[in-house]
């Protein structure tokens, strides 16, 4: 078969990968996952499960540039979103199936979904990650071309149509960021910010509720060759977001979606590292964070944003059922440009 024959002959299905925690077998593994040490509903770190979600697409889309690449990396450029559909916990082994939805110049959208086995065995989440494949020749990484996947079956032209959706969905959400107010928005800011002005004014405001941490990237944290591995830095932007979210959560915070992480640039062994989580929006019963990463180089000259996550977390009760959190209030400008932008993506 010729390289090109090859090369269009492929399909989504020859893209599968499989990864498990084998939490059955392996009480050490279960531990490490383990959120706390009493027996509740979905007693799990989401940290570690995001850490390792980073691991498996990056091995999905290694697998497929190294058909044709076989010295090329990859890179996360974006988690597109992360869907929580049911608790999961460390008694029972995880399933992590991937495969390549969509292939583009030289990003790839890499679709996975986590099963959670065992007695009542449920579909813990869905995930969609955005790789891109580079190439270190010469020293400078650079993007390369890919060949294009074949979409023989009706089930892998939608997941194709789809990650088409979702990259233009973000692209709209872009340009509306961009914008200015709604009058409908600009009223309702407007109510918030006259509401706090009353003498016996007793809400929370969106100051109150900032947590940072800073740290240094070490080897032990390193993926490839000087440069520190992305699921380590998501895991520990999400753990301070989570923290972040229990100031405002009465009952219990639960990771209910990841609605996108950007990863903007690449954290270098000896950078000095700064987490920072706000909780910018409340809904009924959901809770955002808006958590980035920035990263120091040792000369002290090099300063940029490595990382941008925006995280929404549900109050529950024992039972899991939802559980009313209290309204916060922006103060300001840029607190009301990042309410909106959870406003506007809003899950209630």
């Amino acid at each position: 078969m010729s390289s090109e024959s090859k090369q269009n002959s492929i399909t989504p299905h020859d893209t599968r990968y499989l990864f498990v925690l084998p939490f059955s077998t392996d009480p050490a593994l279960a531990r490490r996952f383990l959120a706390r040490d009493s027996n509740i509903v979905g007693n799990i770190r989401f940290g570690k499960i995001l850490e390792t979600l980073d691991k498996v697409a990056e091995n999905t889309a290694l697998a497929y540039v190294h058909r044709f690449y076989p010295e090329a990396r990859v890179v996360t450029a974006a988690i597109d979103s992360i869907i929580l559909r049911n608790p999961a916990d460390t008694k029972h082994d995880l399933v992590f199936s991937a495969q390549i939805n969509h292939v583009g110049t030289s990003s790839m959208e890499v679709g996975i979904r986590i099963e959670c086995l065992g007695e009542g065995s449920s579909h813990m989440a869905t995930c969609y990650f955005t790789m891109v494949a580079r190439s270190t020749d010469s020293g400078a990484a650079k993007s390369l071309a890919l060949p294009p996947l074949r979409y023989p079956e009706e089930i892998d032209k939608k997941r194709y149509q789809k990650a088409e959706q979702r990259r233009q969905a973000y692209r709209d959400e872009l340009a509306k960021a961009e914008e200015m107010p709604s009058h409908d928005e600009y009223l309702l800011l407007k109510k918030l910010h006259k509401e706090q002005e009353h003498g016996g004014f007793n809400g929370i405001r969106a100051d109150q509720l900032m947590l940072e941490s800073t740290g240094r990237a070490y080897p032990e944290q390193e993926n490839v060759p000087a440069t520190i591995f992305g699921g380590y830095l998501i895991r520990k932007a999400y753990e301070l977001a989570a923290l972040a979210a229990e100031m405002v959560a009465p009952d219990r915070a639960v990771p209910f979606r990841v609605n996108r992480i950007n990863f903007n640039q690449p954290v270098l062994l000896g950078d000095q590292l700064k987490f920072t989580a706000r909780v910018v929006y409340t809904g009924k019963t959901t809770i955002t964070v808006q958590s980035d990463i920035e990263r120091f180089s040792r000369s002290g000259n090099n300063k940029s944003l490595s990382n941008s996550c925006l995280f929404t977390f549900r109050n529950v009760g024992s039972d899991m059922s939802p559980q009313p959190v209290p309204f916060i209030y922006p103060v300001t400008y840029a607190e009301d440009a990042r309410f909106l932008n959870a406003y506007r993506q809003r899950l209630d």
